[in-house]
Order: structure tokens, then C-alpha cells, then sequence
């Protein structure tokens, strides 16, 4: 029986993800280019269209309850199931960068949602964070307009750090499928 939150011994380098593991990837990466879209397209919205208080705001809400829930399941199956070895053919700045930006994504993962809900939370004229059919979350933080200022700064900032680190993810599992020239660099694969 393998360790917790081990890495799967290099033999197994070409090996796929766990199931459960790519299941749950694909569905929160959906849920958070989703969410971050949505968040785009309502700061852009002029606040008389009732769209985005009514539709756009709730949603993003609870979408980005949903993301961060998602990424703790993932975290756990991570540390439970393992994780497949990089291949031994790439380089090694390639396996820092890659550990590095996996590391900074997890962390933001965590982290956007959590400003969000504290953004939202501590907004005085905040109507709170719907979860579907659940209702409301609490409010676990008092109403202070000073705090959600910070708050609302970190959720943006980090949201865009966030999606620069995705753009990079996504570029990187790209370069490696399409232009490395030792196909078993092709980390996508293991994902699919």
C-alpha cells in the first residue's frame, strides 16, 4: 500500500491520474473559468442592468463556493491517491516551474474564494452567499465597508494572478504536447 499524498514511483511517470482525480480537475477548472468570467463580466456591467445583480453576483457567489470545494476534494484525493511522477525527460527547470506554479495555483485556489466570501461577508450592503438549494452561508464576519475595500483588493488581485498561473498551466501542458520532441514529455496525456 502506497503512502498518503505520495508520488508515484518514476516507472509509473506515463501512468494517468487517478480517475476520481481527473474527474474532479476537469470539473473544477470549468467551474473556475466560469466563475472568473463571470466576475469579469459584472465589474464591467453598469449597475443599472438587472442582470448583474440579480443573475451574475449570486452566481459568481456560489460558483466560487463551489471551486473552493472542489479544490479541497482535490487536495485530498491528492494526499490520498498519490500523484503520478514528471516524466524523467524533462528538464529541470521545467519540473521546478511546474511544482512552483501547481504549488501557487493550489494556494490561490484556496485563497480567491476565501477573499471573495470575506469581500462579501464583511460588505455592508451585502445580501450575503447563496449556495443553491442549501440558502445562505453565514456571515462569520462582521460588516465593516474598510475591511471589504482590502478584501475586494485581494480578490481581484489574486483573481488575476490566479488566471495568469492558469494561462501558464495551460501553455505548459500545450508546449509539451505539441512542440517537446520526446513524446513522453506529454504530461496532458496523463490528465485525459
Amino acid at each position: 500500500m502506497k503512502n498518503p499524498g505520495s508520488v508515484l514511483p518514476s516507472s509509473t511517470a506515463g501512468q494517468r491520474y487517478a480517475g476520481s482525480l481527473r474527474a474532479v480537475h476537469w470539473l473544477r477548472a470549468l467551474v473556475v473559468l466560469g466563475t472568473l468570467s463571470a466576475g469579469l463580466l459584472m465589474v464591467n456591467l453598469p449597475d443599472d442592468m438587472a442582470v448583474k445583480f440579480e443573475q451574475l453576483y449570486p452566481n459568481h457567489k456560489q460558483f466560487g463556493v463551489l471551486a473552493l470545494l472542489l479544490v479541497l476534494l482535490q487536495l485530498v484525493l491528492r494526499w490520498r491517491r498519490g500523484v503520478p511522477a514528471l516524466p524523467h525527460s524533462l528538464q529541470p527547470w521545467e519540473r521546478r516551474l511546474s511544482h512552483l506554479t501547481h504549488g501557487l495555483m493550489y494556494l490561490l485556489l484556496v485563497l480567491v474564494p476565501l477573499m471573495g466570501y470575506a469581500m462579501s461577508s464583511s460588505f455592508t450592503q451585502s445580501d450575503g452567499v447563496p449556495f443553491f438549494f442549501f440558502g445562505h452561508l453565514p456571515e462569520l464576519l462582521p460588516k465593516n465597508d474598510a475591511r471589504f475595500e482590502v478584501f475586494q483588493l485581494l480578490h481581484r488581485y489574486l483573481a488575476w494572478t490566479l488566471l495568469a498561473l492558469v494561462v501558464m498551466h495551460v501553455a505548459g501542458a500545450l508546449k509539451h504536447r505539441f512542440f517537446d520532441a520526446d513524446p513522453d514529455s506529454d504530461v496532458l496525456r496523463r490528465m485525459l
